[in-house]
């Protein structure tokens, strides 16, 4: 997929503007698609800084759907524990995220350095030949049709203008995006007026383990190990405070003097920030999309900032590879926003709640918070609450592409967020769930269902392009050689079907359920999914 300064015109399926990790990865996942993509980044190399720092289970999920994980996570900090302290340094409140399972095949808090994360990520970029990653390339306009979008950039070292011709662009360039400013979509929402100063830095020697939100009201901060010996601290600007002054080498020191001998940490990035809470207008404008921040940004409390852009890749990449291999309708696309904007909403309003709680500045009403916080937690379920970090959003969809159309919460399965257990393949090895489905759809049912039951399931994914798998409990025997099965070794596949009264369930790719229902409702789900 070359291109020269002379070419005024290529076609390309998809372009993403922007290779940040939200865009690597939504190249990586529209590589394995077989969709042809163009990734156009302003940047001539990697930025190298520390920015993006944490990520949760459903994060690593979606890595593990690249084939990417194992090399991901050897650069990343597992992190089993957190604590909330007041000013008197006294706990007031602690999450376990170490013995915390909400079943999709992870623990809830891992920490990352963005320059390894992102070298992984476009190092995965090199396994496709109709994926390619041109660097010092910065968008300047953009033109849209019916049929497709024509975006004209620059070179930024020869200064050479190119133009390039796709069906569809996503606008990945962050929240300052130049898509989205070029299409004028407004952003609205708000910018709190506290400015934080972040520093990163690389520690010699061993590395304290520690993730702590320090709720004084002098100053709140946070600050936590790291990947690969790696501290970060968030210290609160107080009023009187200038920027010059926060990022000074001195003041930098005396900040991070009461967690580690100063001497022992190389400051790799200090820097003053204010952070905001905001929605863009919308997320589509006809064959553009918003993506992470260019989309939305939010708090930090929660660490929620970049797995937001992750679930978006997730959401929109099999959705844009269905409709352009004339699998679905254009109108698919339109479920994107429809589906991803009030969950990215409710995690926007959570944080918000969790930062009125870090952020109290009168000693008084910070001293009650305290208080009520180690009271309440003497009541038995409110610590599991607490400390099973159960207050964090659950990924669930109230409307969009599912069977029936609009889920009912908490009561259908569809729109939910499938579990993924481990699993035992024939061979005898052990494995997480995803690792058998592959990247489309999966019908899945009991492997001892009649067969005429196990015939339909399986015409239903051949249909789909997608695969029959089905499972069994590790009490019922040895496999029959007419379907492709695992070994429900954990149970909590058997017990899923029995919780939702289920024969068949239609997984979507990124691992949402379509649908599940009873094998004599098999014709109405195949009529859904319109195949």
């Amino acid at each position: 997929m070359g291109c020269d300064s002379q070419q005024s015109d290529m076609q390309v399926d998809v372009i993403i503007s922007g290779c940040g990790p939200v865009g690597a990865l939504t190249g990586n996942l529209l590589g394995l698609m077989g969709v042809r993509t163009l990734l156009l980044e302003r940047d001539t190399a990697p930025h190298g800084e520390p920015r993006a720092f944490s990520c949760d289970d459903e994060g690593l999920r979606i890595y593990q759907a690249t084939g990417l994980l194992d090399l991901l996570r050897k650069d990343m900090r597992e992190t089993r524990f957190a604590e909330y302290v007041g000013g008197t340094g006294q706990r007031f409140a602690e999450v376990h995220t170490g013995d915390t399972d909400f079943g999709f095949g992870h623990t809830p808090l891992w920490f990352f350095h963005q320059p390894l994360l992102e070298r992984e990520l476009r190092e995965g970029l090199k396994r496709f030949e109709h994926v390619e990653l041109r660097q010092g390339m910065a968008v300047e306009r953009v033109e849209q049709d019916a049929s497709g979008v024509t975006v004209r950039y620059r070179d930024a070292v020869t200064g050479a203008e190119h133009s390039v011709r796709g069906r569809y662009l996503l606008a990945c360039d962050g929240a300052r995006s130049g898509v989205r400013k070029t299409m004028g979509i407004q952003m609205s929402g708000k910018a709190y007026g506290e400015p934080w100063l972040a520093v990163s830095g690389t520690i010699e020697g061993p590395a304290p383990e520690i993730c702590r939100f320090v709720c004084d009201p002098k100053r709140p901060a946070f600050v936590a190990t790291g990947a690969v010996n790696q501290l970060r601290w968030e210290f609160m600007m107080l009023p009187g405070e200038t920027r010059e002054e926060l990022e000074r080498p001195e003041t930098i020191a005396k900040l991070i003097a009461p967690y580690i001998d100063p001497s022992r940490v190389r400051i790799e990035r200090a820097q003053v920030y204010t952070f905001h809470c905001l929605n863009a207008a919308r997320w589509r404008d006809g064959n553009v999309f918003l993506l992470g921040d260019a989309a939305h940004t939010m708090p930090p409390f929660m660490g929620q900032g970049l797995v937001s852009g992750l679930r978006d890749a997730s959401n929109l990449a099999w959705k844009l590879k269905r409709v352009l291999h004339g699998q679905a309708p254009d109108a698919l696309l339109d479920t994107y926003e429809q589906e991803r904007r009030p969950h990215v909403e409710a995690v926007q309003k959570l944080c918000v709640q969790v930062g009125h709680l870090f952020l109290a500045r009168n000693p008084w009403v910070a001293a009650a918070r305290d208080a009520v916080m180690r009271t309440m937690q003497r009541i038995p379920r409110v610590r599991r609450f607490i400390q099973g970090f159960e207050f964090k959003q659950p990924p669930l969809h109230d409307r969009g592409y599912y069977f029936g159309g609009k889920p009912a919460a908490g009561k259908a399965a569809e729109g939910t967020y499938f579990p993924q257990p481990r699993v035992r393949l024939e061979s005898g090895e052990e494995v997480l769930l995803d690792d058998t489905l592959g990247n489309d759809f999966t019908v899945l049912c009991r492997h001892d269902a009649p067969a005429a039951e196990l015939a339909a399931a399986r015409g239903l994914a051949e249909s789909l392009g997608g695969r029959l798998l089905t499972f069994r409990p590790s009490a019922q025997g040895p496999a029959k050689a007419d379907a492709p099965a695992v070994e429900d070794v954990t149970g909590k596949l058997t017990e899923w079907f029995s919780r939702y009264t289920a024969d068949v369930v239609v997984l979507r790719p990124d691992r949402f359920v379509f649908g599940a229902v009873k094998s004599q409702r098999l014709p109405e789900l195949r009529q859904a999914l319109g195949v």
